[in-house]
């Protein structure tokens, strides 16, 4: 059974710098009083496909799928937005944030390249909740290396046949549509690369093998075998797969960072919280220094990392401005410095620290996975030399 926390939310501090406007503050409102609705109460972390379902929904109820989907395709997706978004929820429970996570990841790629036709089928529903989404793009032995992707497309008539498999995404095996990156041989590596949008009822399609992790999410292998989709699904033109799939992730990579400041600013709250309670030498924990300089490294490693996540979401929503090295920066530095954040945390708590069931050995779990999904940490640092070298 989880250890309930006395804490009841985050600070909102930070809203007072000049990357957010009022819409972000009325957002944080909405999303706090969503908190304690009773929405995220009794997620049932053993049954994850229930939970995510029950949450999807719950989200699109409140309208706060809008930030993930860009209202349905209605607007452009406010970066920053989002990010508010999976910091707060993250916050609150790992799967929450990723249940909202992968609505916009899903469906990023048919809002940026899809028809009108797939754009008006597919994201309304995301948008409600009554659809959950998928993004597939990785495969064994081609997760880093893009280049090296297996799974096939080839135009038949008006149709295109996939076959091959995904293996490591996110939502398999509940999602009700799959954004599929397949090989299409226009030219070697990237450049023969189209993305596709498939239907968990398209005969081919089929869930091979349900994979368990540390942090406990729906995760699946997909295969294709003689996939028939209409060339109509088709996500802009034939080998801009890759292309399609980047600006998908440059969206939403800032928002990876912003997740994990929603589990390293909860590590230290509870370590602050901690702190100030736990007895020891007749005084308490928060009164030795070591403590002190703990939480001083801890704080400034949390508002660092803040300041590169919002100034990529503020760069690409106010400026306009390619954010690909900003979001990689966002990503490399959030991820690892809530993994420092979280591991102070769990040593401060002591043994209490690693009981199944603590608020800290749960979110030790959660964030080592961010480190990975969404390009590890050191795609992210050959991604920043490129672009300096670019330059």
């Amino acid at each position: 059974m989880a250890i309930v926390s006395a804490l009841t939310g985050p600070s909102r501090d930070f809203l007072d710098w000049p990357f957010f406007d009022g819409s972000h503050k009325a957002l944080a409102e909405k999303l706090d009083d969503f908190a304690t609705s009773g929405a995220l109460a009794d997620i049932d972390h053993a049954d994850t496909d229930k939970a995510c379902r029950r949450l999807v929904k719950s989200l699109g109820e409140a309208g706060l799928l809008d930030a993930a989907t860009g209202a349905g395709g209605e607007q452009p997706i406010d970066s920053r937005a989002a990010c508010l978004t999976r910091e707060t929820l993250a916050w609150h429970d790992g799967l929450a944030d990723f249940a909202f996570a992968m609505q916009g990841l899903g469906t990023g790629a048919i809002g940026l390249s899809g028809s009108e036709e797939l754009r008006r089928t597919v994201l309304p529903k995301a948008r409600s909740g009554e659809w959950i989404a998928a993004f597939a793009l990785s495969e064994k032995d081609a997760g880093s290396d893009v280049a090296a992707m297996a799974c096939a497309a080839r135009r038949d008539g008006e149709h295109y046949v996939l076959d091959g498999n995904k293996t490591w995404i996110s939502n398999g095996g509940i999602a009700d549509v799959y954004t599929v990156f397949a090989r299409t041989g226009e030219a070697p590596g990237t450049r023969g690369i189209s993305a596709f949008v498939v239907f968990a009822d398209d005969p081919g399609f089929s869930i091979t093998e349900r994979i368990d992790v540390i942090a406990p999410h729906p995760l699946a292998t997909i295969r294709f075998d003689n996939c028939r989709i209409p060339a109509s699904r088709l996500l802009g033109t034939p080998g801009e797969g890759f292309k399609i799939a980047m600006r998908t992730l440059d969206i939403f990579r800032a928002s990876v960072a912003a997740a994990s400041l929603g589990f390293a600013k909860r590590a230290l709250d509870e370590a602050i919280a901690h702190a100030r309670s736990r007895k020891i030498f007749g005084n308490t924990l928060s009164d030795l220094q070591l403590t002190q300089a703990a939480l001083g490294d801890m704080a400034a490693e949390i508002d660092a990392a803040s300041l590169l996540t919002y100034r990529a979401a503020w760069r690409r929503d106010v400026q306009g401005l390619p954010t690909t090295k900003e979001a990689a920066m966002a990503k490399m530095v959030a991820t690892e410095n809530a993994q420092k954040v979280i591991d102070r945390a769990v040593q401060m708590f002591g043994g209490r620290g690693v009981r199944v069931g603590e608020i800290t050995e749960s979110l030790y779990r959660e964030i080592r996975a961010l480190r990975i999904y969404e390009g590890a940490t050191e795609v992210q640092k050959l991604i920043i030399a490129r672009e300096l070298l670019k330059a």
